[in-house]
């Protein structure tokens, strides 16, 4: 059953705080990741414009709305009944199914600096010390996925409206690892954040349809390369 948009227009700081989870400037380390991008300039396979478009745009259908894009969207609701239980699953399945090496380390690294800044933020109403003491298992390896859904589940927002932020923050990060790496120019950048954001709805609504079973982290391609990665003699960035 597909998700409607909220009815009611999201009060401003709900709003502001959704542009600012989005925000490539958040101390997150987000920019330092390519995921699979420049192996693949490395191997001439994203050497162009459309390359580097086709493969992002593939990129948020088959593995971020089916993965992480899902994962957020159950773990929200979780956290706002304090399900602590199913916020352990979810995080559990996040660290299985990285499927190299590095990409657990981006998902690991970006949660704990996320978990670091959000500690910092009283602008979000996080119950740090009551969410401690009940889920101490997350606390120990906390991915990004489920940091960020800490974080939007203290806001007002639908659930659609979260998952719109966090696609778009990706898209804005993967836009400037494709514009360093393949390289392109910030016109080409801008097309393809164009693209993906018009793309975006339709993967959101994927991910919000979707139950644990179709969840899936079946990237056979992004697997190679980011295994590829780990031993490539010269990186601008981390994955």
């Amino acid at each position: 059953m597909r998700s409607q948009p909220s009815k009611q227009p999201l009060p401003a700081p709900s709003l502001l705080q959704l542009m600012w989870l989005a925000s490539p400037a958040l101390p997150i380390g987000g920019f330092s990741y390519s995921e699979g991008i420049e192996a693949g300039a490395d191997a001439a396979c994203i050497a162009t414009f459309r390359e580097a478009n086709d493969w992002l745009v593939d990129q948020l259908h088959l593995s971020l709305a089916r993965a992480d894009l899902a994962v957020v969207a159950k773990a929200i609701p979780a956290w706002r009944r304090k399900d602590y239980d199913r916020v352990d699953e979810l995080n559990n399945w996040v660290l299985q199914t990285r499927e190299t090496s590095e990409l657990r380390l981006q998902t690991e690294q970006m949660g704990r600096s996320m978990l670091d800044w959000l500690h910092k933020q009283p602008s979000f109403h996080v119950n740090f010390q009551d969410n401690f003491k009940s889920n101490q298992g997350f606390f120990k390896s906390p991915t990004y996925p489920l940091v960020f859904a800490l974080a939007a589940s203290s806001t007002q927002a639908h659930v659609r409206d979260c998952l719109m932020s966090f696609a778009f923050g990706w898209a804005e990060n993967m836009t400037q690892a494709a514009v360093r790496a393949v390289p392109l120019g910030q016109t080409d950048g801008q097309r393809i954040l164009a693209n993906l954001a018009d793309q975006i709805p339709t993967a959101v609504d994927h991910a919000i349809s979707l139950q644990d079973s179709e969840r899936q982290a079946f990237s056979p391609m992004l697997a190679i390369l980011s295994s590829q990665h780990e031993t490539q003699y010269s990186r601008l960035f981390r994955s």
